[in-house]
């Protein structure tokens, strides 16, 4: 009878031998059965990950589909409503800046007639931003969708044509203000040029291609000391960095009517003012400041000769849009291939009657029926020039463009505005 020791340290060594063999071959059965099943469950877990994961994806991705601020399908409904023509031989327009002053006017002429509009606006904050939101209930209770979004985000643009085929532009979102440039000189170059071109790479790709209607400016005649100022003048003589990106612009779109074959209509505004205008702007800060019992600073040119500007009133502005639009032309390429020459257009939008800075203070204190308290100071170097004024012989020729209304008359209806829309009790205006 073997003892306890002979069988747990075997004597036989051939034995021993056999018997550690099998029990090694087991022990590696085990040991790879062990990790078959580890690496099965490792699959499987991983499996049930990615399962998961997709299915987050999928969620995540038609939540947003679905609830976007862009992109959805409510989205996709709301810009095809907007986008819709009610009138005979209408036309289907993009607004950009269509929150900003001059935007939400034209949007909403185009609109009354019985034209689509789709309007895209930023909302930044170089004015109250509340100014614009207001501006955007006006659209909304005439139906007018804004998009919230930039022109330089080219998915998006890309998305509002594949929404819609519009057939013209109304491009009036930029950067405004001389003096700013000083202080941002990035948000010019981003707003204005780099926003320019990824709007116009939209519209050479589109198809068809709309016509494209823009908003340029007077300060293009920077230093030019011709009067009036005539859109064959020398524009080469910029006074400010808004002005010189607005040059650019015009070149800029010169080179896509060129190549592409869009049609092209460039417009310089001058001095537009009048209700829902821009807090930047002499008028609307020298009303508050009356109002408010504050100081003004009237600036003064060389030898102390009173600044002078072509004042023009918002409705003769919308006048000569609507009427840039409706002339524009077809553009004859499509998908970014030039089919045919196609217009390409500049002209003056102004009042073609320049009125002293001075003069524009006792209209405004006339209304108010408040004295001003003015500072005189001269001039500083910061890209103002001493005077503008238009000719616009060319406008009237080619668009019927005839502005109507004289600037106490368009101050009047201004001030009208500033006080129902701010409020003004007992001498304190509350803005």
């Amino acid at each position: 009878m073997p003892s306890l020791q002979d069988e747990l340290f075997p004597s036989t060594p051939g034995k021993f031998k056999i018997d550690r063999a099998h029990t090694m071959n087991r022990h590696f059965h085990r040991c790879f059965a062990s990790t078959s099943t580890m690496f099965l469950w490792a699959l499987f877990l991983v499996a049930l990950t990615a399962s998961y994961l997709s299915f987050q994806s999928f969620v995540y991705t038609g939540s947003r589909y679905f609830t976007a601020s862009w992109g959805g399908i409510l989205w996709e409904k709301q810009i095809r409503h907007s986008a819709q023509i009610h009138r005979s031989n209408g036309m289907s327009v993009l607004v950009t800046g269509a929150a900003g002053f001059v935007g939400s006017h034209v949007s909403l002429a185009l609109k009354k007639r019985g034209d689509g509009v789709v309007g895209i606006d930023n909302f930044n904050n170089y004015y109250d931003p509340l100014l614009k939101r207001a501006r955007k209930s006006l659209l909304n209770n005439q139906g007018i969708f804004i998009v919230e979004g930039d022109i330089n985000d080219a998915r998006l643009i890309a998305m509002l044509f594949d929404t819609v085929a519009f057939t013209h532009v109304m491009h009036l979102a930029a950067q405004a203000g001389v003096r700013y440039a000083m202080e941002n000189p990035h948000s010019y170059v981003h707003s204005n040029i780099a926003g320019l071109v990824t709007l116009l790479e939209a519209c050479k790709s589109a198809n068809p291609q709309p016509s494209v209607v823009w908003a340029s400016s007077s300060s293009v005649y920077g230093l030019n000391e011709k009067v009036p100022f005539s859109e064959s003048d020398r524009t080469d003589q910029p006074a400010s960095l808004y002005a010189a990106t607005k040059k650019a612009g015009e070149e800029i779109t010169h080179t896509y009517n060129h190549i592409y074959g869009l049609s092209i209509t460039g417009l310089r505004f001058f001095t537009v003012y009048g209700p829902w205008g821009r807090p930047d702007m002499a008028y609307f800060s020298f009303t508050r400041n009356i109002l408010q019992g504050k100081p003004i600073t009237v600036y003064r040119g060389k030898d102390r000769a009173d600044l002078a500007r072509d004042f023009t009133f918002i409705d003769d502005i919308v006048k000569g849009c609507v009427g840039s639009l409706d002339t524009s032309g077809k553009s004859p390429g499509s998908g970014g291939k030039k089919r045919g020459p196609a217009p390409y257009r500049i002209f003056n939008l102004g009042n073609t009657s320049p009125v002293t800075v001075p003069t524009l203070v006792s209209l405004l204190e006339r209304h108010l029926k408040v004295k001003a308290k003015r500072n005189f100071v001269d001039m500083p170097g910061n890209g103002d020039v001493p005077f503008t004024h238009a000719n616009i012989s060319l406008a009237h020729r080619e668009l019927g463009y005839k502005p109507t209304t004289d600037l106490a008359t368009g101050l009047k209806k201004f001030v009208k505005w500033y006080l129902s829309y701010y409020g003004y009790n007992h001498g304190k205006a509350v803005n």
